[in-house]
């Protein structure tokens, strides 16, 4: 049974998400539909971007996965479908698929060209669902697009490096249920650069000096529970996919608060790494 997933800024409000469930099942009515998210910020590429590369891989071989994050065609817009990693991406040609083959080469990439065949003002529903449709039919790329080589990047994907290699200058790409915030800098990156080296962590007024292995490692068990005030902790960790996450512990934006709400950080802020030299 093919597996088709959806990732959209559509939210649950709209009929659109529905829709599209509806065409697919039209199509192919024992294929299996899983949502990954609908709750992407409108137009938000590094988040969508952030969410794919996180959840793709837990799903079986051959997976086709459909993202409808700005997708309306146009000349700068073009609409891609992507095999990589043994699955199908079905998407716009706008970055999102940068963090994925930054470091996984794609075995193949056409830009659909099918869209003369269909008239749609709504191309995730007609033109994405059509090709993934397709794909789960056992049809092979060339049949809906053109080979390519190169798709486009996310600008910021990759953090900054001065020529001292004493600082990096990243940001972050996305903010988390819990308000813990996400930065655009891998562990693999801060380490090849760092070299052992000790440093200070800068996020607008706040600074640390530790990153640690999870979350409760903040906690000082060693104080009884009720002497202890932990909630509303704020540290950094290197989270579950290997980029740096300034968080707090047991954050709730409703009660103690956030990284995003309590520091004041948002999308694209600026965190800087120093290091301090030997």
């Amino acid at each position: 049974m093919a597996i088709i997933t959806l990732t959209t800024d559509f939210g649950e409000k709209d009929h659109f998400a529905g829709a599209i469930k509806g065409a697919i099942y039209s199509e192919l009515p024992d294929v299996k539909i899983v949502d990954i998210s609908h709750s992407v910020s409108p137009f938000n590429i590094s988040e969508a971007a952030y969410i794919i590369l996180n959840a793709y891989s837990s799903f079986p071989k051959g997976t086709i996965h459909l993202i409808g994050i700005d997708s309306e065609l146009n000349q700068e817009n073009k609409h891609i479908a992507i095999l990589l990693d043994d699955h199908y991406f079905i998407c716009a040609n706008n970055g999102i698929m940068s963090m994925i083959t930054n470091d996984i080469v794609p075995e193949k990439i056409v830009e659909i060209n099918i869209h003369d065949k269909i008239q749609t003002s709504f191309p995730v529903l007609d033109v994405f669902v059509k090709v993934a449709c397709h794909i789960a039919r056992g049809g092979t790329l060339e049949v809906v697009g053109k080979s390519i080589s190169n798709i486009k990047p996310i600008t910021n994907l990759v953090p900054y490096i001065n020529d001292e290699q004493t600082q990096i200058i990243g940001c972050v790409i996305y903010i988390d249920n819990y308000g813990n915030v996400i930065t655009n800098i891998k562990k693999s990156f801060f380490e090849s650069i760092g070299k052992g080296r000790d440093f200070e962590i800068s996020a607008r007024s706040h600074k640390f000096k530790q990153i640690y292995s999870k979350y409760s490692d903040v906690v000082n068990f060693e104080i009884p529970k009720e002497k202890r005030n932990d909630e509303g902790k704020g540290l950094v960790v290197f989270n579950a996919s290997g980029y740096l996450e300034i968080a707090v512990y047991k954050s709730n934006s409703a009660t103690v608060g956030s990284a995003s709400t309590l520091m004041g950080l948002n999308l694209m802020d600026t965190v800087t790494i120093n290091f301090i030299k030997q």
